[in-house]
């Protein structure tokens, strides 16, 4: 196992998360096209928004995938 799965197993562990519901690669793909695309603090807030309309249950099945769009299409949309 690695360190990021390791990492990824114990979090999940401790916050009482079944880690097969984490896609692990998508949350860090969204990271990435935040961090790069809008700004790099940017990053974390956005994936704990994400948890939090989650956790809410506002999130939809594709809210994942519109935000990296967001993120890629940031400087279009900036004013």
């Amino acid at each position: 196992m690695n360190v990021l799965a390791e990492w990824t197993e114990l979090v999940c562990r401790e916050l009482g998360i079944d880690p097969a519901r984490i896609d692990r690669d998508a949350v860090l793909d969204l990271t990435k096209e935040v961090a790069h695309g809008v700004a790099r603090p940017a990053a974390p807030l956005t994936a704990y928004l994400l948890g939090l309309a989650q956790g809410a249950g506002t999130a939809n099945e594709d809210t994942l995938e519109r935000l990296v769009e967001l993120a890629k299409n940031w400087e279009k949309t900036e004013n």
